[in-house]
């Protein structure tokens, strides 16, 4: 979709319109989502931030997707000035402005930080947020000396985008989310975050985020997601805990997922790509509790990923 073609959609007479969903677990879907919702959306995240009126706003994402159609609502809503480039891994490279408010995925902001122009540019925009994916610790810890707002956010397609923050810059930097004002948080009884946006969402959402509220009841933490628990004899695992105390060990791209095991019902599984197995299981071997460490590995030529740029586990 290019920005006519949502444009022309967002400005009918129709009260919704259609977006895909990211597929982070599956196939990706269609849903219609109400407009006003996502004008509500646009004014809470506006106002959070401060932007506005005449403010630029940098649209680098795919249209086919809440992220890159709220950008586009933001600036109908709030009157911020659009920046449209084509959405690519490098969306700064040759840009004549640097917007003061972008949003981007942590694949696109890697890429910014390793081309010394490119990281000039990131470093000036005055609000950035990131989402559509985890930040690691080494990307948290090069963002915390940017002189301006970075964000990670927390959302997903039926939230319109994101409920919360976690400021990544600056002495006000966190390793928790914070909703807005208008959310609520909660648990349920298997530990995933249940959302209560009704600003956004007709009601609760029980997400399958596995998640730690703080003593505050509104900061949280999530910790991976339910569908990635691996059940080994009985003693489950999360995979994203897994790869987040691996990832300072290892440099090439992996991920960690699961495989049917006669013994155990299911065993951790390291897949690594384009490059060999036996210094990443000693690695492990020296890393990780002895429950956690893979019993299989594999070599693949390129981790799977979705068409949002996530790792499609093999679960």
């Amino acid at each position: 979709m290019v920005l006519s073609e949502f444009l022309k959609e967002w400005l009918n007479d129709s009260p919704t319109v259609t977006v895909k969903t990211s597929g982070s677990t599956g196939v990706p879907k269609l849903i219609a989502v109400e407009k006003s919702r996502m004008a509500a959306s646009a004014r809470i995240t506006c106002g959070f931030l401060g932007l506005r009126q005449g403010d630029s706003a940098l649209l680098c994402m795919p249209l086919d997707y809440i992220a890159g159609k709220m950008m586009v609502v933001r600036s109908e809503v709030c009157g911020l000035r659009l920046i449209s480039v084509e959405p690519s891994g490098h969306p700064l490279r040759g840009l004549d402005e640097i917007p003061d408010f972008a949003a981007m995925t942590p694949m696109q902001v890697y890429n910014s930080l390793r081309e010394p122009a490119e990281c000039a540019a990131l470093m000036r925009i005055r609000h950035l947020i990131i989402g559509g994916g985890a930040i690691d610790d080494d990307m948290a810890e090069r963002l915390r000396s940017f002189p301006n707002a970075v964000w990670s956010t927390y959302g997903m397609t039926e939230t319109l985008s994101h409920i919360a923050l976690r400021r990544l810059s600056g002495k006000g930097s966190d390793n928790m989310y914070t909703p807005f004002d208008t959310v609520g948080v909660s648990l349920n009884a298997d530990g995933c975050l249940v959302v209560d946006a009704p600003s956004v969402c007709d009601s609760p959402l029980v997400t399958r985020d596995i998640a730690e509220i703080a003593p505050d009841g509104r900061r949280f933490r999530i910790r991976g997601r339910l569908d990635n628990v691996i059940n080994s004899g009985g003693i489950k695992i999360q995979a994203e805990e897994v790869e987040r105390l691996l990832r300072p060990y290892i440099a090439s791209p992996f991920m960690i997922t699961k495989r049917r095991d006669e013994k155990f019902g299911e065993a951790v599984m390291l897949v690594i790509q384009d490059s060999d197995t036996a210094e990443a299981e000693r690695i492990c071997g020296r890393v990780l509790h002895k429950y956690w460490q893979p019993r299989y590995s594999e070599t693949v030529k390129a981790l799977p990923m979705t068409e949002t740029g996530k790792v499609k586990r093999l679960l």
